[in-house]
This record gives C-alpha cells, structure tokens and sequence, in this order.
C-alpha cells in the first residue's frame, strides 16, 4: 500500500491554468479535503515578503515582557488581541494548550452592518509597523480565500458567489501562535495544541516553523503534516462540515510536542469564518439520505465553540 500523503496542489493551475488544468484542480481539491480533511498548496497569491516581515514582528512581540502582552488582552472569547500561555484547551480537555496567541480580525467601516458587533483591533504600540503588516497580509490572506472556497463552491455545485458572499464582511481571524520551548512543563498531559477540530470555513495555515502538526487519518493513525517554506496548508472546519453535511468533514488534528524541549515553534494560521448573519444550513447538493445537522447562525455557533474551548464564558 503507497504511504499516505497529504496532497500537493498549485492554486495558480486553477487562477492562470488552462480549463483542464482549472478543472484537476477542482477535482484534486475538492478529493484531497475529503479524503484527507487537509491540502497543501505549493504555489499561491499570498505574498511571501508580507509572510516574512510579519513573522518578524511576532518574534518582537512576543519576547516582549508578560505583562506588557498582558495589556492588550481581555476581549472577549479572546477574539482580538492577546491571549495567554495555557488560556486555550481542546474541547473536552482540562489541560490548556502550551501555546500564547495574537488575533488580529477584519477593519470596517462604518457603513458595514458589523461595524458595531465585530470587537475592534487591538495593535501594540511597542513594535513599530506591527500593524500596516498584519492588515497587509489580512487582506492577502482573504483575498487568496475567496478564490479558494469558489474552487470548491464549483466542486459542490453552488451558485458562483455563494461563498464570496458568505465571507463577505465576514468574520475571519488572522492567529499569530508562539508556542515556547516546553522545559518545566507538563508534557505528560498538555501539549502545544490538544486535539481538535477547527470551527470554521476552512483555514490556512501560513508559514509555519518547525514541525509537529499531525492530522488524524481515516484509518486512526496519526499522520505528519510536512511543508516547504512558502507553502500553505489548507484545511476544512465544523462549520463547512455542518454546510456539506459531513461530505467535507471537519479533520481532527495536533501538535505535538518536541523531541528537544528546547525548540520554539511560530504558527500563522487564517481562520476563514462566515459574517455573523449567515445561515449554517447543508447544501442542496449534499443533502445525499437527510440532513445530519440543523440550521444555526454562524455567529451563535462560533459562541458555543468558544465557551467549549476555554474562551468565552
């Protein structure tokens, strides 16, 4: 039997290629996330100068004293800004999770129905451009998501901007992790990211340094989820299994601890969420023996996510 892998997809046979190279692509994505919940994606529209300055001033801030990191914490379900060391857990897991974290969401303005409900901004005074670079690479970031999920709105046979319009004002979240070496730690029953499944659309992980994120394969194994600098792993949430009734399951994944206590690891994933309006309802073209899931508003379900993980109380 071949080993299992993690497929490999060039984003740009599907936005410069030609009908048929659009067409595998389609074909690969829509395989690769059902089969396996994850893809990679080796080439793509995010600009990779914008990648590594923002790595770069993540390095800053997050040497930055615990108390200084501190101010800029307390937004609700953690949903801007900073979020402490240990403050998030798996869902169902008592031990947080040994990794801090920055999210940075959407700017509106005030015409957007959302202007007053999303939580604004936070940005750090301390590292200078910190946020030009972040809403720079936001936006890279989104952009690249809509074309995206239309590839695989025309694997599901939805109408050509269902997606687009779904995420349009939506609530996406850009995560900037560090998670520090785990000397000293509790590595018996916390680890840097417990297992769980991702609340959202779908997420792009960019950029990641060092390894340790496995996915949980359909067979219960464990399976090592391995890139290249400048490759984006890509990968489906609850909220797209709810859509598809499960056709695109939501994987289960980790990361594990180092083999050296020593080493530190950076994360930059984008979380793809829809605007707090939209109907978490299944496809027509999913409905396939009945409907595994009733209808929720995305914003309620982000909520109930939140509260399970240790965010919003």
């Amino acid at each position: 039997m071949a080993e299992r892998k993690v497929p490999e997809l060039s984003l740009l046979d599907y936005l410069n290629g030609s009908e048929e190279q659009r067409k595998t692509f389609v074909d690969s994505l829509f395989i690769g996330l059902k089969e396996y919940g994850f893809i990679i994606l080796t080439d793509h529209t995010v600009d990779q100068k914008k990648v590594d300055e923002a790595y770069e001033l993540v390095h800053q801030f997050f040497h930055l004293p615990v108390v200084t990191k501190e101010k800029y914490g307390g937004v609700p379900g953690g949903q801007r800004g900073y979020t402490p060391f240990k403050k998030e857990h798996a869902k169902d897991s008592k031990h947080g999770d040994l990794k801090e974290f920055w999210h940075v969401g959407r700017e509106l303005d005030e015409q957007s129905p959302y202007f007053d409900i999303y939580p604004k901004n936070l940005w750090p005074t301390e590292i200078e451009n910190f946020k030009k670079a972040f809403l720079e690479l936001y936006s890279s970031m989104d952009q690249t998501a809509v074309v995206l999920l239309e590839a695989i709105g025309e694997a599901l046979n939805t109408p050509k901007d269902f997606f687009k319009d779904m995420i349009h004002d939506g609530n996406s979240i850009l995560r900037t992790i560090h998670y520090p070496p785990t000397t000293g730690e509790d590595t018996n029953n916390s680890v840097r990211a417990g297992a769980h499944e991702d609340i959202n659309l779908i997420t792009m992980l960019v950029g990641a340094t060092g390894s340790g994120l496995e996915l949980l394969d359909r067979d219960g194994k464990w399976l090592p989820v391995k890139t290249l600098p400048g490759q984006i792993v890509v990968d489906t949430g609850d909220m797209m299994s709810r859509l598809t009734n499960d056709v695109l399951p939501s994987t289960t994944h980790r990361v594990v601890n180092p083999d050296d206590s020593g080493e530190t690891r950076y994360s930059m994933p984008f979380f793809v969420h829809p605007h707090d309006n939209a109907l978490i309802s299944c496809l027509d073209s999913c409905i396939g023996e009945g409907r595994k899931y009733d209808d929720i508003n995305s914003a309620d379900f982000l909520i109930k996510r939140l509260e399970e993980i240790g965010l919003y109380s």
